[in-house]
């Protein structure tokens, strides 16, 4: 394949790409913060509330305790998850959060809208739609067509192509890296 096609390959799947690449970015920055705070839910209302205590860690794994509670706090809401760290209950529901202090029974209810647009791409980015994940497939072999076109379309001043060998390598070494010393 001579460059001209390989650039009329590039340039095509990138152009092609770029409202995906920037949604997926935009939606990936979101969540690998979403602990700090949540792009997704808007805040419409936040109540205070005090359970009877201390509260016992270990009976809030018992079957259907957890909702159990949710019913008495009023809130007619699906729980998804339920956690308990450093001391508190964390229960998020689908339109609901609920933090509770173990010891002291004082805690809060806060309820959420999803925000719009930001909702949105960051649920492309968890889609598990079957015509979603087959796109977002094709989307990821894309990617790498254009990673390696873009390196068959390399400089050619040795110079160059040297710096850009470093690059590509250093790009795929970090990753591995991560893998192997922090991912654990």
């Amino acid at each position: 394949m001579n460059k001209k096609k390989i650039r009329n390959l590039h340039s095509t799947l990138g152009f092609f790409y770029v409202g995906l690449i920037i949604s997926f970015a935009l939606s990936g920055l979101m969540m690998n913060h979403r602990e700090y705070w949540h792009p997704e839910k808007y805040t419409i209302q936040s109540t205070k509330i005090s359970l009877p205590a201390p509260l016992d860690k270990n009976a809030l794994n018992d079957d259907g305790r957890v909702e159990q509670l949710i019913k008495q706090l009023g809130i007619d809401d699906k729980v998804r998850r339920h956690m308990v760290r450093k001391g508190e209950l964390r229960i998020s529901c689908g339109t609901h959060d609920v933090d509770v202090d173990l010891k002291t029974g004082q805690g809060e209810i806060t309820e959420f809208i999803k925000t719009p647009f930001i909702s949105h791409i960051m649920g492309l980015h968890k889609s598990t739609s079957d015509w979603w994940i087959y796109y977002s497939d094709i989307f990821a072999l894309s990617l790498i067509m254009i990673a390696v076109t873009g390196m068959l379309l390399m400089p050619t001043q040795k110079q160059q192509r040297r710096r850009a060998w470093i690059l590509a390598i250093a790009g795929i070494v970090f990753p591995i890296l991560f893998i192997l010393l922090l991912a654990r």
